[in-house]
């Protein structure tokens, strides 16, 4: 497995920071990211947000939350992603 190492949050201090990378083969997006908190994970365990879907977050899945200072990062990242995996979108398909 390679990663293409992105970026990561332009305010780091050390000891751990939201960062993003691209999966070089599946074009797949790897972002590290802080733990929810307790209360944001009740909060969308608790919830049905798609009607008839499931609630709760299943063990293989976890809950992040990322700065809003990294979304240029992001995106720099779904560029990056859209690209290697030939999913670039024309104007008019827009």
């Amino acid at each position: 497995m390679n990663l293409e190492f992105i970026g990561i949050d332009p305010e780091t201090q050390g000891g751990g920071s939201p960062t993003v990378w691209v999966e070089e083969e599946t074009a797949d997006l790897v972002v590290q990211g802080i733990k929810a908190e307790e209360v944001l994970k009740a909060l969308i365990s608790g919830t049905e947000w798609v009607a008839g879907h499931d609630t709760g977050i299943p063990a293989h899945e976890a809950v992040i939350r990322i700065p809003a200072r990294l979304v240029p990062i992001l995106r720099e990242a779904c560029d990056v992603a859209e690209r290697r995996a030939g999913l670039r979108r024309t104007a008019a398909e827009r």
